[in-house]
């Protein structure tokens, strides 16, 4: 999800990154385009989603009709650094939107916060109560799968590297943390949560994003698209992070109730909703979240120079805890663990001969004994600390981004220079 932010001083461009860009943008030093991936058809039928019908339209090209026309209008008449400071005021779901707004953008907002029909008070209550127990897998799942899945996303990493958010991914991480941080909260949906407020901006966000990002000239060079963040790319960001979260506390053998499991998917379909995705493209159950998913997200995964670097600047994210066991190795070896040889390998990550074997022999027992499902740790006690912090650093690191103001706002331009 693309933010705007204010570029890092000596950041890391394209040109350098190991040498792996030569000039016209060749990706040879990778072995593949992602580019070339076939396009699929869109299979996946509206009678799996939460409302059980729909048009069946590919979601590749729906983008957002109501949200788009707006912030176009917005840009074009130079109000949107006002309607941003404005904006800023606006922090809690059931809060009054400020005064001075333009009256198109009250009228939007006041629509889009609204929750639909289908919204379920009792699993959203429930839900809180899921990530409540289950805050330390999450923090280390949102980070290292979700998080550096989204570098092997060839649109998305094109897309957050161009626009002015990929000038500064410290900030931009720290605004995509806030959706975590934001749904595992209490009355995340409720008048004095958060998590609407923080959906309706990003929402608009991408709209400022797709409106501006055609504009760039060094995006349009390299994407196969002419608009981005359709529906199917904001589905593949979904499935990213719900889809791969619950996917990975099932085969850690997380033991977790069915009506646990169902809220948790409750509370991100909401979320979908909010960020203006169609309810015909949510999807109503994991199993048909599943089949979404390996339709959309598991086949388009690749590498680009663009996710390579992002990839780079996350690997240093752990730097920000003092003391942190969060090093380059450690996120490295995480990423090969949660993801795969072959995403380690796109994102030029080196195998770790400490971690790696570290990781594959006492995860599992690691966490059957941190669940009361083993009672005995097989490795030594330095090892089940050590898996316990990065546990707890994780959680630090990718879900308290709450504990000081923090304003999504409405991009201006692109990626500078």
């Amino acid at each position: 999800m693309s933010e705007q932010g204010t570029p890092e001083p000596g950041g890391r461009g394209l040109v350098g990154r190991r040498g792996l860009l030569a000039a016209g943008g060749a990706l040879g030093a990778l072995g593949a385009l992602s580019a070339a991936a076939p396009a699929m058809a869109w299979t996946w039928q509206p009678s799996g989603s939460v409302v059980g019908t729909g048009e069946g339209a590919d979601p590749r090209w729906v983008w957002d009709e109501v949200a788009d026309p707006l912030v176009g209008s917005l840009l074009d008449s130079g109000a949107v650094p006002r309607v941003n400071e404005l904006l800023r005021e606006w922090t809690t779901n059931g809060q009054d939107l400020p005064k001075g707004l333009p009256t198109e953008l009250r009228d939007f907002i006041e629509e889009a916060r609204r929750k639909p029909d289908w919204a379920d008070p009792r699993k959203l209550d429930l839900a809180y109560r899921f990530n409540e127990k289950r805050g330390l897998y999450l923090g280390v799942l949102y980070g290292m799968a979700s998080g550096m899945m989204s570098t092997v996303i060839p649109k998305e990493a094109r897309a957050v590297y161009h626009s002015y958010g990929g000038a500064n991914m410290k900030d931009r991480i720290t605004k995509t943390a806030k959706l975590g941080y934001d749904i595992g909260n209490p009355n995340a949906y409720a008048d004095d949560g958060s998590m609407i407020v923080t959906c309706v901006k990003t929402r608009l966000t991408h709209a400022g994003v797709r409106n501006l990002l055609p504009k760039s000239a060094q995006w349009s060079d390299v994407a196969p698209e002419d608009i981005p963040i359709s529906q199917a790319d904001m589905m593949v960001t979904w499935h990213s992070l719900a889809t791969t979260v619950n996917r990975k506390m099932v085969e850690w053998n997380v033991p977790i109730p069915p009506e646990e499991s169902e809220a948790y998917l409750h509370s991100w379909q909401l979320c979908a909703h909010m960020l203006g995705i169609a309810d015909e493209y949510i999807p109503a159950s994991w199993e048909q979240a599943n089949l979404q998913a390996d339709q959309v997200l598991t086949p388009i995964l690749a590498p680009t120079a663009e996710g390579v670097n992002l990839a780079d600047i996350l690997m240093d994210f752990g730097k920000e805890i003092d003391g942190s066991i969060l090093s380059r190795p450690v996120i490295g070896a995480l990423t090969r663990f949660m993801l795969g040889d072959q995403v380690a390998r796109w994102l030029m990550i080196p195998d770790e001969p400490i971690w790696d074997p570290l990781l594959n022999t006492l995860w599992g027992p690691f966490i059957a004994v941190r669940e009361g499902l083993l009672q005995n740790f097989p490795g030594s006690q330095q090892a089940y600390w050590t898996f316990d912090e990065v546990l707890r650093q994780a959680v630090l690191l990718f879900l308290s981004r709450g504990d000081y103001p923090i304003s999504i706002s409405i991009p201006t331009g692109n990626r500078p220079g």
